[in-house]
């Protein structure tokens, strides 16, 4: 028995003198071949950081990211982090150069012994070569090029960068990638502000995140932050009674942001934000998923969340005609100072950067163009909102509008055509002052223009083109801003991922129209919604001037319906521009209702909520009650006066037959 110990003895240290020989080898040309191979790696765009969008009172409202993590600078994560993850994972991190051999040696050697793989002998940086640069296999070849990036990484960066981009690339499970969504997702707070014990609590998830996930097995979450503790105190990483008081704290996990609330939220919202970063500042769309910038905005997040949740109930948007889904977007700004406080870009599911109704549709507005294009350059050429307009079926060379009701009252006043959304006589008014003043009227109103839309069709919205709904809210805003438009926008400034401001938004400002001629065209459109096609926008307790505006859908070369319904209103603080349609209109996909029962209902509803928590405000303007009141009495003394006279008239010819028969009796 004893020769054959010493036997087994003397095999086992002939197979470990074999092993060491070998790996003497391996390591040999390992270090030769590596001092002349240098592959090429970049490594610095793996740390991306995701944006964040601010809301106007400067509150962190939604959070936008191209990358499955997110970065957060070295210095924000502590001291006991780092040194709880090198004690787990890689004590001599600051002494190797990316390939530890002392550790490999002390591996192999736990190995052997426990006859398993128990112990691990790769690097941090090899574990971030692993992350970033390879492929998920295990092949020799893999293993081969894990030696020599890792080589490379260490002389291409320092020791604190590298412990940067392995600590946000790591996954902790749950879907965190990164320390910055471990912290989160686990404690519910920023790295910088992680304990002792937890920062050992998540450096002990890396090695195994599903079997030590402490949601579910807190137990072993906790004896391995315990093993963490105890080689930290072994390495000289602790100071004097830290290790009992970590050991002894209790682990509070936070589940509340197992998903990320802010990611994602306001989806339309964040997509203008991004399009105007890009349109206006010249910040690529990759820069602003990955650079870390903070973009402030003029968003109004209770206002944005109730129109949201406006757009989310699909009985507000039942159309039976429709087979599709009834299209919609909105926007409400505020008319002062240009600022986007909420947009709706569409309903159904959101595409990241997708069609963005709310600014890039381009529809007909219908009427809601009359106010824009031929009532105010109308009042700047001295008519008023009493001046009596042709009211009777005509032609204008090939054109031929009509009424929508078929009616015809011969003349009618201003206000009453805008309040009734009678097209002959608006045609009529813009054909008397001429085309080209409308078209003036409109390009300082900000609306793009086609050279086709030069015509008297423009009275009516026809235009080759069309509008978005921030090009009407915008132009609308001048009327509650005393003649004046500001530029809509949604972003006040932004800051890149050090805190430096790299742009701003500078107020511009357009003079429109005088404050008197806005105050009559308030007039009108207070009327519209008071006493016209606009009722079904009015909201209890608050002035709303506004107007509706339809478009005919052409459909096998005949009216068949809608196309779009429009409604454009405001108060002396808030402009909303709603649309609602089809995106394609064909005998399937058309609207069977006009604005005044649809684009007008969605208008109120979103407003409502808007303007719930705002002090009523008064335009102090004409009210045109006593105006229409004065116009019916009028008509009522000319409808008895024509009666009395149809009487006379009737007399008349009953005393002459009666006259003839005596007179010419026979």
């Amino acid at each position: 028995m004893k020769r054959i110990e010493r036997n087994r003895k003397k095999y086992r240290k002939k197979a470990w003198t074999r092993i060491l020989t070998v790996f003497c080898i391996i390591a040999i040309l390992v270090v030769g071949f590596s001092s002349f191979y240098k592959p090429e790696i970049n490594l610095n765009d793996k740390l991306a950081r995701s944006t964040e969008i601010y809301d106007k009172k400067g509150v962190l409202a939604s959070r936008i990211t191209s990358n499955k993590t997110e970065g957060v600078p070295i210095e924000k994560i502590p001291e006991s982090m780092k040194n709880a993850v090198i004690s787990i994972e890689d004590r001599r991190f600051y002494e190797h150069h990316g390939i530890d051999y002392q550790g490999i040696m002390r591996a192999l050697l736990t190995d052997i012994k426990a006859r398993g793989v128990v112990e691990g002998g790769s690097t941090i940086t090899q574990q971030l070569v692993k992350i970033s640069l390879l492929k998920p296999e295990r092949t020799f070849k893999r293993k081969w090029e894990e030696f020599f990036l890792a080589r490379e990484v260490e002389r291409k960066y320092k020791k604190s960068e590298i412990m940067e981009m392995y600590l946000n690339q790591v996954y902790f499970g749950h879907g965190a990638w990164g320390i910055q969504k471990a912290s989160e997702i686990y404690f519910g707070k920023d790295p910088s502000k992680l304990t002792l014990s937890e920062s050992a609590a998540l450096a002990g998830m890396i090695n195994a995140p599903s079997a030590l996930d402490p949601y579910k097995h807190m137990d072993k979450t906790i004896a391995r932050r315990n093993l963490v503790l105890s080689r930290m105190k072994s390495n000289g990483k602790l100071k004097k009674g830290e290790y009992s008081q970590a050991r002894n704290e209790r682990l509070k996990l936070d589940g509340r942001n197992l998903k990320d609330p802010l990611k994602g939220k306001f989806p339309y919202y964040v997509n203008q934000v991004l399009r105007e970063a890009a349109g206006k500042y010249h910040l690529k769309t990759d820069e602003l998923l990955r650079g870390g910038y903070k973009i402030f905005t003029a968003l109004d997040q209770g206002m944005q969340t109730d129109a949201e949740n406006v757009y989310n109930n699909e009985l507000d948007f039942l159309d039976h005609s429709n087979k599709g889904i009834v299209q919609s977007s909105a926007v409400l700004m505020d008319p002062k100072s240009g600022g986007i406080e909420a947009l709706i870009g569409g309903r159904g599911k959101h595409v990241f950067m997708g069609y963005n109704r709310a600014s890039q549709l381009r529809a007909q507005p219908g009427s809601a163009m009359k106010p824009l294009a031929v009532y105010t350059p109308a009042l700047e050429e001295g008519y008023e909102i009493t001046s009596e307009l042709k009211d009777e079926k005509m032609k204008f060379g090939n054109y031929e509008p009509s009424n929508l009701n078929g009616q015809y009252e011969g003349q009618v006043p201003m206000y009453e055509a805008a309040m009734k959304s009678l097209n002959v006589p608006t045609v009529w008014l813009l054909n008397e002052i001429g085309a080209d003043k409308g078209v003036d009227a409109l390009r300082r109103f900000g609306i793009p223009l086609d050279k086709k839309d030069k015509s008297l069709a423009l009275a009516l919205g026809g235009m080759d083109k069309g509008v978005s709904p921030l090009d009407m809210a915008e132009a609308y805003s001048a009327f509650a801003n005393n003649g004046t438009r500001t530029d809509a926008h949604t972003i006040v400034k932004i800051e890149n991922s050090e805190g430096k401001e790299i742009a701003h938004w500078t107020k511009k400002k357009t003079k429109v129209t005088t404050k008197k001629v806005a105050e009559k065209i308030t007039s009108m459109l207070l009327g519209v919604v008071k006493y016209g096609t606009g009722k079904n926008a009015a909201v209890p307790g608050y002035e709303i001037a506004g107007k509706t505006g339809s478009a005919q859908a052409v459909i096998n070369g005949r009216d068949t319906g809608v196309k779009d319904q429009w409604f454009v209103g405001y108060t002396p603080k808030l402009v909303g521009a709603v649309w609602a349609g089809s995106d394609k209109t064909d005998s399937s996909n058309y609207l069977t209702t006009h604005s005044s029962e649809g684009a007008a209902i969605v208008f109120q509803k979103v407003m409502s909520k808007a303007l719930a928590k705002e002090h009523p405000e008064s335009f102090n303007v004409q009210d045109i009650g006593p105006l229409i009141e004065e116009r019916q009495k009028e008509k009522e003394q000319q409808d008895k006066w024509k009666y009395w006279l149809e009487q006379g008239g009737n007399l008349k010819k009953n005393f002459d037959k009666w006259k003839d028969r005596i007179f010419n009796w026979k």
